[in-house]
């Protein structure tokens, strides 16, 4: 039963990023109109760097496919933990009414990579 829950969490994250990755390149979720205004800058800024959204997009498609998948979940964990930092800073300074999902996110990502420390401690050892 604990594995079902599990898996439905990983889905479920998982989806979430692979529909943000797309949303990127195909703009189909609208904006709100009331955004905080640094959240407007920011992601202005971030449009004004040219290759910078196009990279997030890839990373959160390829992250959420990987950590749908049972065994590359170790990788997609690894791989969205830097999107999931941006995701959380982003909340704690310029946006703090998405933080609670923002710290949810994390928990399961941890949890991922915490599940799975066994194959990430065959990295370091000599």
């Amino acid at each position: 039963m604990k594995k079902k829950i599990f898996f439905v969490l990983y889905l479920l994250v998982g989806l979430m990023f692979i529909n943000s990755g797309l949303n990127k390149f195909f703009n189909y979720i609208p904006i709100p109109e009331d955004l905080p205004e640094k959240v407007v800058a920011m992601n202005t800024a971030m449009e004004e760097i040219g290759w910078l959204l196009p990279l997030v997009a890839i990373v959160e498609i390829l992250g959420g496919l990987l950590f749908i998948i049972p065994r590359f979940r170790p990788l997609g964990a690894i791989i969205i933990f830097p999107i999931m930092i941006g995701i959380l800073l982003t909340h704690i300074t310029v946006a703090p009414s998405g933080l609670p999902m923002a710290i949810i996110l994390l928990l399961i990502n941890l949890w991922a990579i915490i599940e799975n420390k066994e194959k990430f401690l065959a990295l370091i050892k000599k």
